[in-house]
């Protein structure tokens, strides 16, 4: 338990470091956003093809594979004291974690495909991504209800065993909320501002606490060896 703990903590600290690392690649890197015409979009995405695959692999089946570590640890750290709603955090948090890693690899083969083709119809391969980009967000990109119920419902569990802060409970319940609300159409840009931001807060604050909770798990099981091995002595 304390092994998967540990992990646990540090795949949280992962997400909230991939987080970090795609806001800044696309509003330092690559401004994917500033361009408005389809073809110019594409033209930017091909120069730039091999550093957005790799961003794309980190923030998103990276990003996925240690989802699953953190579901996982999760979900055995809060069962005991909420089953229920664990089961259905876990079953959540274990979709959304291949709904990202399958948007991410949806964008890297796509990525591809388009890039050989803008070398012989560059107005065809605007087409393409269009399509290909509206695939990527309604999976994994545009709308965060998926990762809006996991973290709430994570939240919801951890209150009712009193396993974390009050503070990151109740942080863990406002993003929960913000991504569930960016199904809503009017509420989708905000809605998916404050999830962003708030879960890299709310990923490395659960990180942190995870991995001290198991440091100081271990030291207590210290504690108690060192005066039994003393007595037996």
């Amino acid at each position: 338990m304390n092994n998967l703990q540990k992990l646990g903590g540090l795949a949280a600290l992962y997400e909230a470091i991939a987080y970090i690392a795609g806001m800044v690649f696309f509003i330092g890197v690559v401004n994917y956003t500033a361009a408005d015409d389809p073809i110019q979009k594409v033209a930017l995405l091909v120069d730039n093809q091999a550093m957005l695959s790799l961003i794309n692999l980190i923030i998103y089946v990276l990003f996925g594979i240690v989802l699953v570590v953190l579901s996982l640890a999760l979900h055995d750290r809060l069962k005991a004291g909420s089953p229920a709603i664990m089961q259905t955090a876990t079953a959540f948090g274990l979709i959304w974690a291949g709904v990202v890693i399958a948007s991410g690899m949806i964008y890297n083969i796509g990525l591809g495909v388009v890039a050989e083709l803008y070398s012989t119809d560059p107005a065809q391969a605007a087409t393409v991504w269009l399509a290909i980009d509206a695939v990527f967000e309604g999976i994994g990109g545009g709308v965060e209800v998926l990762g809006g119920l996991w973290t709430l419902l994570v939240s919801w569990a951890a209150l009712r065993t009193g396993s974390f802060s009050k503070a990151l409970n109740g942080l863990g319940t406002v993003v929960g909320l913000a991504g569930i609300a960016t199904i809503v159409p009017a509420f989708g840009e905000i809605g998916g501002i404050v999830f962003g931001l708030g879960q890299i807060v709310w990923f490395a604050w659960l990180g942190i606490v995870m991995l001290r909770s198991q440091s100081a798990s271990v030291k207590a099981n210290v504690d108690t060896l060192i005066p039994q091995h003393g007595t037996a002595a």
